[in-house]
């Protein structure tokens, strides 16, 4: 059981991010891109959470809370400048 749970976690989250890089190269705008860095992010994270939770390491704690204050800083910063484009 563990085996096909972790081939399914493999399977799901090398789509996602696959569609996520797809949409940051064909993305429209740059809001668009934004979104799909985003996406990608999410699922690195869901990926370090994964192995962690398999391992049952809690070393991987401090990559998680600063690779996601690191997305959430470049999301806002990105935004901001788009916005500061469109004006």
């Amino acid at each position: 059981m563990t085996v096909v749970l972790a081939v399914a976690l493999t399977v799901l989250l090398s789509v996602t991010a696959l569609l996520a890089l797809a949409r940051m190269y064909r993305g429209p705008s740059l809001l668009d891109r934004v979104i799909a860095a985003d996406l990608l992010l999410a699922t690195m994270l869901g990926a370090v959470g994964a192995e962690a939770a398999v391992t049952g390491h809690a070393t991987t704690l401090p990559v998680l809370v600063v690779l996601s204050l690191l997305g959430f800083v470049g999301s806002v910063a990105l935004v901001r400048f788009a916005a500061r484009e469109e004006a």
